[in-house]
């Protein structure tokens, strides 16, 4: 793993007036699962404040699946990358499709990370939280009956009641935050805010990152570019309404490992500095 950016005769204050912490050290190595906790910090957030940050994968020609999932364009320091991302969360928000595609499991506790996670006052392992308006889910998987902390289903208020009764058999936390059969954006991220949950990160998949996009909630992009051309109809990251005025983000990093690029962009208005710390 190296470092391009910030570039390392960047001044301390310099640093600290443009991003959270870098890891001291570069080179062309694999770096610890502290330095790369530090790189990946969230920002310092102030009393009642939320965070919400995504993480993707594409190809260099913008596709962020092959043969319908994300794993055949990854590689071992993205899923590195990947699991400290979890690891630095409160709660991973996911959309159905993903959860049933990609097979997902719950978030499990990292003996690597647990003095980090207790001393900013967080569980042994992220919540997941789903985003479904159908609540079409098979809640007899380990998602949901073995999870170290319990998963939150987000839905509407018209959702299907029969469904809803299934989930809260299973053990989930059912939350409503939206009118309509599914949850509003801006309403769920409130609604985990609300729970205690600040430190928000999005693993897809491209529809519910577009959501938030078009909601304008999303305060941050991790994007790992794969050195892979795939061709196909693959979706983009983000699939959704497009914005009657692009959102700017800026770069807060940029590191590269066999060929892969790690990006990290925070939106343009984000006041790392001015936030107290939370």
């Amino acid at each position: 793993m190296r470092r391009l950016f910030p570039v390392t005769d960047q001044t301390s204050a310099d640093r600290a007036a443009t991003a959270p912490p870098s890891p001291g050290p570069d080179g062309d190595r694999e770096w610890t699962f502290d330095e790369l906790a530090e790189a990946y910090a969230y920002p310092p957030l102030a009393a009642g404040a939320v965070w919400l940050r995504g993480n993707m994968v594409a190809t260099l020609d913008g596709a962020a699946q092959h043969g319908g999932r994300s794993q055949a364009i990854s590689s071992a320091a993205d899923m590195r990358i990947f699991g400290v991302l979890r690891a630095l969360a409160d709660v991973v928000v996911v959309g159905a499709e993903t959860v049933r595609r990609e097979g997902y499991r719950p978030a499990r506790a990292r003996a690597a990370f647990a003095q980090r996670r207790a001393a900013a006052g967080q569980a042994p392992a992220p919540a997941i939280a789903v985003l479904t308006a159908s609540l079409d889910l098979d809640f007899s998987a380990p998602l949901f009956t073995s999870p170290l902390v319990p998963t939150l289903v987000l839905t509407g208020a018209a959702a299907p009641s029969e469904r809803v009764r299934a989930a809260s058999k299973a053990g989930a936390e059912v939350v409503i935050a939206g009118e309509g059969p599914g949850a509003d954006p801006a309403r769920a991220v409130s609604a985990l805010a609300e729970r205690g949950h600040r430190r928000l990160l999005t693993e897809g998949g491209p529809r519910l990152l577009g959501q938030f996009v078009a909601g304008g909630v999303l305060d941050e992009l991790c994007l790992t570019v794969a050195p892979l051309l795939t061709a196909g109809h693959a979706q983009r990251i983000a699939d959704g309404p497009e914005l009657p005025v692009p959102a700017r983000f800026e770069p807060v990093s940029l590191l590269t490992e066999g060929g892969f690029l790690f990006c990290r962009y925070a939106r343009a208005d984000a006041p790392w500095i001015s936030r107290d710390q939370g």
